[in-house]
């Protein structure tokens, strides 16, 4: 259970980062006014925003799910 939902997870965070990082490659040329000291098209900071993007849905996951893990599904199924 744990597995399928952080592979549904995943598959949505790819997803979302690679039509971000897509959309920001886009708009460099609008970006470019309103970024000082960096270049729109940096590697570096696309890899580090796309990281971070990750970790935050790995939290977002891991939190709910686990507490979802130990609820008996059973007793779910009843109370519904």
């Amino acid at each position: 259970m744990l597995a399928m939902l952080f592979r549904q997870a995943g598959t949505m965070t790819a997803v979302g980062i690679a039509l971000g990082v897509g959309g920001a490659l886009l708009l460099t040329r609008s970006m470019r006014s309103l970024l000082f000291g960096v270049s729109a098209a940096d590697p570096m900071v696309y890899l580090g925003v796309s990281a971070l993007m990750a970790a935050v849905a790995i939290v977002a996951v891991a939190v709910p799910s686990s507490r979802a893990t130990r609820i008996d599904p059973l007793l779910a199924l009843r109370d519904s």
